[in-house]
């Protein structure tokens, strides 16, 4: 007769006092990729110690302390983005023009799918760019870009790209309408373009 094994499922355990030792490099790290902004991210990381020292005692060992601490910390970006999206900051792409500037990119007739104006018109990117994209020059740009974006339009880009939200969790949570999140992904991506191609790929005017 075979002798019985267990089967029941690893349970963890929360070793506090580890906490700042083992993890905060990474979660300010993940923080900081995500806001962009090193100071905001480890307000992010100590609240997010805070509160899961507060929540303790509702940690079921389902997960790992890492996995459990990271939800924790996504919940904060979340909210971080919440709360940038309303104060409605408008910032343009070179510092100096309004965000919505769309008439230097389109014919008059103002369709943004089908009618570039000649200025306009997303250039070819060079060959060899997928390397560059893994590079920390790169990531530094996107997020000087992405700081350009007037706030709302930043935090839908980053729900969606960087936290991989659902259409809908991201309407919901920025209080933006299904339609109107449309064109503000659209247009955040334009802009983001334009100020890759001027400030990374060394495109465009300056």
């Amino acid at each position: 007769m075979s002798a019985s094994t267990d089967s029941s499922p690893q349970q963890h355990k929360l070793e506090i006092h580890n906490w700042v030792k083992r993890y905060s490099d990474y979660l300010f790290n993940y923080a900081t990729y995500r806001v962009s902004n090193e100071d905001e991210a480890r307000d992010l990381v100590q609240d997010t110690f805070l509160s899961a020292l507060k929540a303790k005692d509702s940690f079921r060992g389902e997960s790992s302390e890492k996995t459990w601490l990271v939800t924790i910390l996504k919940r904060k970006i979340i909210d971080y983005y919440r709360k940038r999206s309303v104060q409605g900051i408008q910032q343009s792409i070179d510092g100096g023009r309004n965000a919505s500037h769309y008439g230097d990119y389109f014919n008059e007739d103002g369709d943004m799918e089908n009618h570039w104006s000649k200025e306009g018109r997303p250039v070819q990117w060079v060959t060899g760019t997928s390397s560059k994209l893994e590079s920390g020059e790169f990531y530094s740009i996107l997020n000087k870009c992405l700081n350009m974006l007037p706030e709302k339009w930043a935090s839908v880009f980053r729900m969606k790209n960087m936290e991989d939200e659902d259409s809908e969790i991201i309407c919901k949570e920025l209080n933006v309408s299904s339609s109107n999140y449309w064109i503000i992904m659209h247009r955040a991506k334009l802009q983001l373009r334009k100020c890759l191609e001027i400030n990374w790929m060394g495109i465009g005017n300056k």
